[in-house]
């Protein structure tokens, strides 16, 4: 049940050098499995991972959005309308500040969208039975670090632009 330890010999660098190359197959895959994603929910793949962050986060205002995703107030407006047009999303008044408009998924729309993931449910289920206990917190510490890491590079990136 546990994952097997490097090979007598390897370095440190063999070790950098594998986690180089298998961080980018996880990545390819993981880009290219949520835009299938996206394709068979009739989203662009930005409104696809747009609907992930709502899920996350909870109902946002466009700014909220924005700054949560790293486009532009204007993109995300645009972004919200096609959402919204496709049932994804609805805008609602903020229940404390009335005049505040937050977007929220709508239960139904995710729901539906939930059933596609069953078979992704099913079988990361399968690959966790490989790790002990242990090793599934330093997976998860590494890919909470990582996304965190991510997000501070992309937001440099956005920055950048002009």
């Amino acid at each position: 049940m546990s994952s097997r330890p490097p090979e007598k010999g390897t370095t440190r660098d063999d070790l950098l050098a594998k986690l180089a190359q298998v961080g980018r197959e996880n990545s390819d895959a993981t880009v290219i499995y949520h835009a299938a994603m996206a394709q068979v929910l009739g989203l662009p793949l930005t409104d696809y991972k747009t609907m992930s962050v709502l899920e996350r986060l909870g109902p946002l205002s466009a700014g909220e959005i924005a700054r949560h995703t790293g486009l532009a107030t204007a993109s995300v407006t645009n972004l919200i309308d096609r959402l919204e047009r496709k049932g994804f999303v609805r805008r609602v008044h903020d229940r404390v500040d009335r005049r505040r408009v937050l977007v929220e998924p709508v239960a139904e729309q995710v729901a539906e969208a939930h059933l596609l993931f069953a078979s992704t449910r099913q079988s990361l289920a399968h690959l966790y039975e490989n790790y002990s206990d242990e090793e599934l917190a330093v997976i998860a510490d590494f890919l909470a670090r990582n996304a965190e890491r991510l997000r501070t590079e992309a937001a440099k990136l956005y920055l950048d632009q002009p």
